[in-house]
């Protein structure tokens, strides 16, 4: 109940002053990590992310902003974006050799963990996070095309990665159960198919309905919205009731919303900004508190891999995406250093916790994450704003 209260506390204070604190160099989920810590090391103490109830009340939290966040950056982005040559690049090609770069780098780092638990390191930091690239993409002296194409590469590339994750979940399962791993990458491809289908039928349908109703002037501007966000939460849990994906059918419904209703991304944008930056906060939040007592698991070899995931296995991904695109290096290093892990990294770890309860290399594996999304918190946080001042000021010496 104390962390509760000190959350909202918190919150209030960073609302009073967010004005001011917006120029500053730094973001408002370390703030609420940094409060997350301080909680846990007075009134919380030791706590395992792995047991119940926490992990429970944790990932609940998490899942619900994940699904809303996928359902509303998906609807916002639209399928009409991927025409955006930059981001169809990253997404189509440098996603896929994120994983396997850090699949490889894993495996040689981490050496006595089986390669699908590298792989499911590799897919859980391959996605990177909106909320926390807003300070570059809100920058208007920065060029549109490279904003546009950290925000679309954003919006997209987590759902991306899930259906990666489900695969490497279902082999873990396999080797766990000592089953033939048939069966079990059927069941992970049977998860995206449904997923998948339900995310059309309810983002065609709802989508359809909407646009009815708006044109006999029977829904209110709020209602409309609020429409959209229980079409997010149903493609959830009618794919989970299925047996498909929730997160892949919050990801395609949010395609089939955008394209069906062109005007999505200005119903949701309010969402994103309020409801979903709540909740985006609250997860950070509960991060500061869980990963405090991770951090004396930390070994040198986490540390060397959260920098190898927020430097090489990011960058050389972009930068072998971009060839023949004819964009200048300052500019493929820019948008390879701005690839952020937050919201989708912490959630895919949870859900193959959730799935696979314990496995081989189950402690270095939440706890590589945790950390390197929490290195990435502070390291793309600090630097968004002088390096945003810096990139913008040479492009406009080049112009």
């Amino acid at each position: 109940m104390i962390e509760l209260l000190f959350f909202f506390i918190i919150l209030f204070v960073v609302a009073i002053f967010s004005g001011l604190i917006g120029k500053l160099p730094i973001s408002f989920q370390m703030i609420f990590i940094v409060a997350g810590m301080f909680v846990g090391w007075m009134v919380t103490g030791y706590v395992d992310v792995t047991e119940p109830p926490l992990s429970t009340v944790i990932f609940l939290i998490a899942e619900i902003a994940l699904v809303l966040v996928l359902f509303s950056d998906a609807s916002g982005v639209g399928l009409k974006a991927l025409e955006n040559n930059l981001s169809t690049r990253l997404l189509l090609v440098g996603l896929p050799i994120t994983i396997i770069l850090g699949i490889v780098v894993a495996t040689i780092i981490f050496p006595g963990i089986p390669w699908w638990v590298a792989g499911i390191i590799g897919a859980a930091l391959a996605p990177t996070d909106a909320a926390l690239g807003q300070i570059v993409v809100q920058n208007q002296e920065l060029p549109e095309r490279i904003r546009r194409t950290i925000e679309i590469e954003s919006g997209l590339n987590d759902g991306g990665a899930v259906p990666f994750l489900l695969l490497f979940i279902a082999i873990g399962l396999a080797a766990e159960s000592f089953e033939p791993s048939g069966y079990f990458i059927y069941v992970a491809l049977e998860q995206i198919g449904f997923g998948a289908l339900v995310g059309l039928v309810v983002g065609i349908g709802g989508g359809w309905l909407v646009l009815k109703a708006r044109d006999r002037d029977w829904v209110t501007p709020n209602f409309q919205r609020m429409a959209f966000l229980a079409m997010a939460i149903l493609t959830f849990l009618i794919a989970d009731e299925l047996g498909g994906s929730g997160f892949i059918a919050a990801f395609i419904g949010g395609l089939a919303l955008g394209y069906v209703v062109k005007d999505a991304r200005k119903i949701l944008i309010d969402f994103s900004q309020t409801e979903g930056q709540f909740l985006n906060l609250a997860v950070f939040f509960l991060l500061g508190i869980v990963v405090l007592p991770l951090i004396l698991q930390v070994t040198w070899q986490i540390v060397v891999y959260a920098i190898l995931s927020l430097t090489i296995i990011r960058m050389l991904p972009v930068a072998i995406s971009f060839i023949g695109a004819k964009l200048g290096l300052d500019a493929v290093l820019f948008i390879g250093w701005f690839g952020p892990r937050g919201l989708a990294s912490i959630v895919l770890a949870l859900l193959a916790l959730e799935e696979l309860k314990i496995f081989p290399g189950d402690n270095i594996f939440i706890t590589v994450v945790l950390v390197t999304v929490l290195f990435s918190v502070f390291a793309h946080g600090f630097t968004a704003s002088p390096l945003s001042s810096i990139y913008a000021r040479r492009n406009k010496q080049k112009t």
